[in-house]
């Protein structure tokens, strides 16, 4: 499980190379695109707006589903160094968008607010020189929900999600709406999740466990009633304030989904 500290450097050990990651989850194709199709809700004018002001080649002389697939790849390369803890260079990065290359800006910050927005991790550079990238877990949490040893996605993303709807909603929101902002994502309580698993395990059971969550019953209901509360470890790790900060995923602010 990556560290929020610095990656190896560049020629430290034996990196892997571009091709290499093909072997990295399969399905990752499915994955990514679902994922985004869900995540993404509500994103689409903004991501229209950055892809129309970025002052690059011409998007519109390649098809959109062109770019699309490269930011995928793009998104498997990013995940797959995650795992393996290595950092990524801008040369590496050229080689898996390959044909695209002239579109390698766009591509790139397509990939890397994806990262953020669903899996919680920050693309930073690390080497100016060298052009080289580190994966980050964002605003100073330490876990990722990826068990030492697996090939799991990083979680980190619906827990950042998770706590700032508790924020918003005064400090502590009722089950029903956390799952009622969460299905506006495509994650709905009882169906598994091509990267979340069985969402209830994960958010009640997990969450809990390593304690940036809390979730206890409301206070006289009857019929019993839940709700969930920032946990200790998430008051140790980070701030309300953080969580509100610009490079926090803005699907949270967006008017349409707090309907």
């Amino acid at each position: 499980n990556p560290a929020s500290g610095s990656p190896e450097a560049p020629d430290a050990g034996r990196p892997s190379t571009p091709e290499s990651h093909q072997s990295f989850c399969s399905s990752s194709i499915a994955l990514t695109t679902t994922s985004s199709s869900e995540m993404n809700e509500g994103f689409s004018s903004q991501e229209e707006e950055n892809s129309t002001s970025w002052a690059g080649p011409d998007s519109r002389s390649v098809p959109t589903n062109a770019l699309d697939e490269k930011v995928i790849s793009l998104v498997n390369f990013m995940l797959f160094k995650y795992h393996m803890k290595e950092p990524m260079t801008k040369a590496d990065m050229k080689i898996v968008i390959n044909e695209c290359e002239d579109h390698f800006t766009e591509i790139f910050l397509r990939a890397s607010e994806h990262m953020e927005m669903v899996f919680g991790l920050d693309v930073k550079r690390v080497d100016p020189t060298n052009h080289c990238y580190g994966l980050f877990i964002k605003l100073g949490l330490t876990y990722d929900g990826v068990l030492d040893g697996e090939e799991g996605m990083p979680k980190t993303g619906i827990l950042i999600f998770i706590l700032g709807v508790v924020f918003m909603k005064g400090n502590s929101a009722t089950e029903e709406e956390v799952w009622g902002v969460l299905s506006l994502t495509g994650i709905h309580a009882g169906r598994k999740h091509v990267i979340f698993g069985e969402p209830r395990k994960l958010i009640t059971k997990d969450f809990v466990k390593e304690k940036y969550l809390e979730y206890r019953q409301v206070a006289n209901s009857d019929p019993a009633r839940f709700e969930f509360l920032w946990g200790p470890r998430a008051h140790a790790e980070t701030t309300k304030m953080r969580v509100l900060e610009r490079d926090t995923p803005t699907f949270l602010y967006h008017p349409k989904n707090w309907r």
